[in-house]
């Protein structure tokens, strides 16, 4: 099982991006797995950003990218996106993709994609 996130790269303040991750794996279960993005800033710990559960699609965000970021998945293609408007110098970050098994509570992390927000 590996997740591969893309569409990370360098935007303009105010500008968007929208990152996809994919699921490979012919025994990964997508809808056994809330899926969530998380970001690690240089010299910081790594933040939570956005979830959406498997159940429902519900969503939810950090206060920092509430209103700005949002979250989607297609079961069917075993995909998550990150769509993100208006970002922000501070946005900059390697951005990754994780699973959450909701029944095991083990993550699977992808290996991340780089978002660089500067003029």
């Amino acid at each position: 099982v590996q997740l591969v996130e893309s569409g990370g790269g360098l935007v303009e303040p105010g500008g968007s991006l929208r990152l996809s991750c994919v699921a490979f794996g012919s025994v990964f279960i997508f809808s056994d797995y809330d899926m969530r993005w998380y970001r690690q800033a240089p010299g910081k710990g790594r933040e939570y950003v956005a979830g959406i559960a498997s159940i429902d699609s519900s969503a939810n965000y950090a206060d920092t990218v509430k209103g700005r970021f949002t979250i989607s998945r297609d079961n069917a293609k075993k995909m998550v996106y990150l769509q993100m408007n208006s970002l922000k110098p501070e946005d900059t970050a390697v951005y990754y993709c994780a699973a959450l098994n909701r029944y095991s509570q083990r993550y699977i992390w992808g290996q991340g994609t780089q978002v660089t927000v500067s003029s």
